[in-house]
């Protein structure tokens, strides 16, 4: 007698599999506060690229998670469990719980979609008609100078490189401010600022809780060109007089991607020009932030990689 082939049961996604990724959701609400310590107690290009690479971590976690519950959600409906190939079916702890929070999932990865993308448009726009401009003026170096009454200064990033200062800019500074605004605008294409910029945009549309780290992004890219400028014209207390004076003047608005002397909380970056404060050794505050974010992006890909192998076992490719 033919022994009868074994069953396959129903394939259940456990129940923890379901709250772990509840983790890469709620660890970027202590981003904000540890973002705020590091921007204080870190050196700022130290800062900038923990605060990035932080928010890249946790804005790719809290993706992951969204995208693995909605899935999960997806495969629990007849004709995505056909389209999928799942000769099995996926279960889950209850349908009562996952399906509303993949319906969840999947509308706020929808929302941050659209947001994002509509602010991809308007940052492209903004920066090719910064960039049309500038290629329609004559340029002495990498510096180019837009007739304008309205003054604003910015880094203008590409090829070539190029610093736009308008002339109501160059009116409002004395030339030894206008020193130190071109080595701060200098400072943002060396250190290549405009990407750190672009990354934070990104992060802020995926978790709510990453737009002020973008914030402190931003601030700590203007706080590194601050300190370059001020090495290089070799006088804190006019760097700071060159940022505030042209803060006062600006107030043209401009694409986020673009830093300008003019941005940024100037209180804070002129105070810190003014008082600079010893910064002891925090890297422990450093590293408390890096952990979240390593463990936010490590539980979101574990989870998922758990998930890709039930749903294997589901299509039965694997036993």
């Amino acid at each position: 007698m033919t022994p009868a082939s074994p069953v396959i049961p129903p394939l259940q996604v456990p129940l923890l599999q379901v709250l772990l990724l509840l983790v890469p959701l709620l660890l970027p609400f202590a981003a904000p506060p540890l973002a705020r310590r590091v921007l204080d107690r870190c050196p700022p290009v130290a800062a900038l690229w923990t605060l990035t690479a932080s928010a890249l971590l946790l804005a790719g976690g809290t993706v992951a998670a969204l995208g693995t519950l909605a899935l999960t959600g997806l495969l629990k409906i007849p004709a995505f469990a056909a389209l999928g190939e799942l000769t099995h079916p996926l279960r889950t702890p209850s349908a009562h719980l996952i399906l509303p929070l993949a319906a969840l999932a999947a509308g706020l990865l929808t929302v941050g979609a659209l947001t994002l993308g509509r602010s991809v448009l308007r940052q492209v726009t903004g920066f090719r008609a910064a960039r049309s401009e500038a290629d329609r003026r004559p340029a002495a170096g990498d510096l180019c100078v837009v007739d304008s009454p309205h003054p604003d200064a910015y880094a203008l990033p590409g090829r070539p490189q190029r610093i736009v200062v308008t002339t109501g800019m160059l009116r409002s500074l004395d030339a030894a401010e206008r020193e130190a605004l071109f080595a701060h605008e200098r400072a943002h294409n060396a250190g290549r600022h405009h990407y750190f910029l672009a990354a934070a945009e990104l992060t802020a549309h995926c978790h709510p809780a990453l737009r002020p780290v973008r914030a402190a992004i931003r601030l700590a890219a203007e706080r590194a060109a601050d300190e370059v400028a001020a090495g290089a014209v070799g006088d804190r207390r006019l760097t700071a007089r060159a940022i505030a004076r042209a803060a006062l003047a600006s107030a043209a608005p401009r694409s986020s991607v673009l830093p300008g002397m003019a941005t940024g909380p100037v209180p804070h970056r002129v105070t810190a020009l003014l008082s600079p404060v010893p910064l002891r050794a925090r890297t422990w505050i450093a590293a408390l932030l890096t952990t979240c974010a390593l463990l936010s992006s490590a539980t979101a890909a574990t989870v998922a990689l758990q998930v890709h192998e039930n749903i294997e076992i589901a299509q039965g490719e694997a036993g």
